[in-house]
């Protein structure tokens, strides 16, 4: 294992974030053994932190944690992705449904800019522009459904874009699809900005199920993976 990282951790903060990083963007695979020895060598870090850190990602559901046999990143499956996109699509409905009730111009100025933000970045599946498109792709995400007034359900949609993403990055690093994904933000924007509730919410379902979709074609994906 050998994961090219710059200057070594140095706490269990810092680690954690390099490890949620290289998992969620499928740097480390699915299925695969974490070995403690060998992750100590790739990251410059010592055992009590990368423990530390383990436990953390344990504890999010982003590493197994098994008895006798260490720490392993989850497999994948198609089932899995088709369960987390359903689960996904109801509560943001109902985030982005309350988000609405309560609109403010103040929001919606937050949208707008979030939403130009994101059509400026480039859209490629590696190296840094891939992760500031990341960034900006779940601060717009984030907005939508940030005035549903509970943390929880906030909270639980955090958890749903962990895991989506990792099967997005994982189907990016194959094939990158051919579809216009900006156009499907700007409409979701536009609706949102123009108050149609209905019609914003068919529009984030709609858009989260063409994404599961163009990942299931992927069946390279599936196939080499150890299934979770």
């Amino acid at each position: 294992m050998s994961i090219s990282r710059p200057a070594p951790a140095t706490h269990a903060s810092s680690i954690f974030e390099r490890l949620r990083g290289d998992i969620l963007d499928g740097r480390l695979p699915p299925g695969g053994r974490l070995q403690i020895k060998a992750l100590m060598e790739s990251y410059g870090i010592g055992q009590t932190p990368l423990r530390e850190a383990l436990n953390r990602l344990s504890a999010e559901g982003l590493v197994l944690s098994e008895d006798q046999r260490g720490f392993a990143v989850p497999g994948i499956s198609a089932g899995e992705l088709t369960e987390l996109t359903r689960t996904r699509c109801w509560l943001e409905e109902r985030g982005l449904r309350e988000s609405m009730a309560v609109v403010t111009e103040e929001w919606e100025e937050a949208l707008l800019l979030a939403g130009h933000r994101l059509a400026r970045t480039p859209r490629v599946p590696e190296g840094e522009l891939g992760a500031a498109w990341e960034v900006r792709h779940r601060e717009f995400h984030r907005l939508l459904i940030s005035r549903c007034g509970s943390r929880w359900l906030i909270g639980f949609c955090e958890q749903m874009t962990d895991r989506h993403q990792r099967y997005r990055r994982l189907a990016a690093r194959r094939a990158f699809p051919e579809r216009d994904v900006g156009g499907e933000h700007a409409a979701i924007l536009e609706a949102v900005l123009a108050r149609d509730v209905e019609k914003a919410v068919a529009l984030l379902t709609a858009h989260y199920q063409r994404t599961a979709a163009v990942i299931l074609e992927d069946e390279t994906l599936f196939g080499t993976a150890r299934q979770g």
